[in-house]
């Protein structure tokens, strides 16, 4: 999930530098594009563990 969460932004902070948008110091390209690598490291690193199944097995 974190994986295409990330892939999203990082597609944001892409059409905001190709675009030219100003935005304000908050939502500039590199802050988004940043925010977007952090998102793929966590979910590389396996933060979101995807589906653990606690349930017991006959």
């Amino acid at each position: 999930m974190l994986g295409i969460v990330a892939a999203i932004v990082l597609f944001l902070a892409f059409l905001i530098n190709a675009a030219d948008i100003s935005t304000n110091d908050v939502f500039t390209s590199t802050n988004v594009m940043l925010i977007g690598l952090v998102l793929l490291a966590l979910h590389v690193s396996g933060v979101s563990g995807g589906w653990a199944s606690r349930s017991r097995r006959r």
